[in-house]
């Protein structure tokens, strides 16, 4: 499947924007994001006392001159983080429509070419089943990353996807950056219990969710046959045959409204970002617009 959206015109307009993670995160030496904590940059931040088994290298001279006390000069501390971003790879992301599992890339790849272009380590993390998949291992510079996503026509989306398990059973580091779930969300899976478990680890954690124009506002009438793409049995229950009124369309539309504002509160009370996407919105937009409202993005 070739990702449209792929090309050196859409990774040109990312460099001017940057990933805005918190703080508070730890991360490794030698990255650009700025951390609550004193480092050895050459940005100046602050000045204390002087303690036994300081660096005297430190000393600002020109104030025991005016003082005669020891202070030190303090510079701020930029740190590396590691992004990681699971992909749901079930057949509702994209086994009937190709657009859809195009866009749910093209976002994965927007996000972890934000990561190395701050200088972050990056993992991509395929969700099949139960388990996520690491098939690029660690990505680090634009080269290794370029050569992953040159791979993503290779990426086949089937079956389902329990995300709980999935993210669950994946080794996190401890609050050393971004944690990214790329999804439609339509599983039966407990989902904010892997929410719950990436805010447990002290992650940033970032929600976001692709939807088809099917999806959003279908527009089935009369008798049809509603077929679970997920599943391989004709005689399976979710598959149905009904007749669709216009009040049946009004609930499902409540519903999915519902289903929405119920992610976003409980990403809300949980500190994660969360955006809601259409796959025929344009991808530059709901980048530029949407993870800016998030913070995510600057």
């Amino acid at each position: 499947m070739k990702v449209a959206y792929l090309n050196d015109d859409f990774f040109s307009r990312l460099e001017t924007c940057a990933l805005n993670l918190r703080s508070d995160l730890t991360g490794f030496f030698g990255g650009k994001h700025l951390v609550n904590t004193y480092g050895q940059t050459v940005e100046f931040a602050d000045y204390r006392e002087y303690m036994l088994g300081d660096d005297i290298r430190r000393i600002d001279w020109n104030l025991y001159s005016r003082f005669e006390k020891f202070f030190l000069k303090l510079f701020t501390d930029e740190r590396q983080m590691h992004t990681q971003i699971f992909l749901d790879c079930s057949a509702s992301m994209g086994k009937t429509d190709p657009a859809k599992a195009a866009y749910a890339l093209a976002f994965a790849a927007a996000l972890g070419f934000l990561s190395v272009h701050n200088m972050d380590k990056l993992t991509f993390r395929m969700i099949r089943g139960g388990s996520s998949v690491d098939p690029y291992g660690l990505i680090v510079g634009k080269n290794a990353f370029f050569g992953a996503v040159s791979q993503f026509e290779t990426i086949e989306f089937g079956e389902d996807a329990d995300l709980e398990q999935a993210v669950l059973g994946c080794p996190v580091s401890q609050g050393n950056g971004l944690s990214v779930i790329v999804s439609d969300f339509f599983t039966e899976s407990n989902w904010k219990k892997a929410v719950d478990y990436l805010c447990f680890k002290k992650r940033q954690v970032l929600l976001v969710q692709v939807l088809s124009p099917e999806e959003r506002d279908p527009s089935y009438s009369g008798r049809v046959n509603l077929l679970d793409s997920e599943s391989s049995d004709a005689l399976d229950e979710r598959n149905l045959r009904l007749k669709i009124t216009r009040g049946m369309q009004q609930a499902y539309e409540e519903a999915l409204r519902d289903y929405i504002a119920d992610i976003t509160a409980f990403c809300a009370s949980r500190g994660a970002g969360f955006v809601s996407v259409c796959s025929d919105q344009p991808i530059e937009r709901v980048l530029f617009s949407e993870l800016l409202k998030t913070g995510i993005l600057e």
